[in-house]
């Protein structure tokens, strides 16, 4: 299915390592991925070196700018076709990773690719502003991360409710930072905006990392309705 010599090539531009039995884990998950998108609106991007490059390679490269060591929990908020927490998960197996999404049969399709890969993951079915009030996921993550369109003050408000004290909430996006105008929403819910990574994709694209850091708890009253995060963000 994919070029897995293409795979190494392009992880090892940002110094990331992929053994064989990586690669033919993604090689599984690409083949899963391209079948079910017949029947479901997964991706748009089905061509195999694309999705090499702009689903499995953007994924990863969050693994050169955070540390993520045996028993690192992790939440993947919304996490869709499972970018990036999935991809993770195949380079760091050991890590308790949580991926999230509020449509169930995304998430049957998940434990499809965990299954046939070999790899373990906790699957939870719900919205992100809900499931940020649940004690049993609220403040406990070492790493939270997204990677979506969402303008950052509104992302920050679904994320970081997740992530414990001392933990970070890593934002994958476009070409496009608008962390700048979010300073005041991530310090709001107990953040802190410490680095900005700018990068390009082996074909150009250009990408932004946003790295927070959790400082304190975040209020109680956050995360609110989605109405209310839409229509007056913080």
């Amino acid at each position: 299915m994919i070029n897995k010599d293409l795979l190494k090539k392009q992880a090892s531009l940002y110094e990331i390592d992929i053994d064989d039995t990586m690669t033919e884990r993604f090689d599984t998950y690409a083949e899963i991925l391209v079948e079910t998108n017949k029947v479901m609106n997964l991706t748009g991007i089905t061509e195999p070196d694309e999705i090499v490059t702009k689903h499995f390679v953007d994924s990863i490269i969050l693994d050169k700018y955070i540390t993520i060591g045996e028993n690192t929990r992790i939440a993947d908020v919304g996490t869709g076709a499972g970018f990036p927490g999935l991809p993770l998960l195949i380079l760091h197996p050991e890590a308790d990773v949580v991926l999230i999404d509020a449509l169930q049969k995304r998430l049957n399709f998940l434990q499809t690719v965990l299954d046939a890969c070999g790899v373990n993951a906790t699957l939870i079915h719900g919205r992100a502003e809900d499931l940020g009030n649940d004690d049993s996921l609220r403040e406990t993550f070492d790493i939270v991360t997204a990677r979506a369109v969402a303008p950052m003050n509104i992302l920050s408000e679904y994320c970081l409710p997740f992530a414990k004290v001392g933990g970070a909430f890593a934002a994958m996006k476009g070409s496009d930072d608008d962390s700048v105008t979010s300073d005041n929403a991530v310090a709001t819910l107990g953040g802190e905006i410490r680095e900005r990574y700018s990068y390009n994709l082996p074909n150009g694209d250009g990408r932004n990392i946003i790295l927070a850091k959790k400082i304190s708890h975040t209020p109680t009253k956050y995360p609110r309705k989605n109405k209310k995060i839409s229509s007056n963000p913080l």
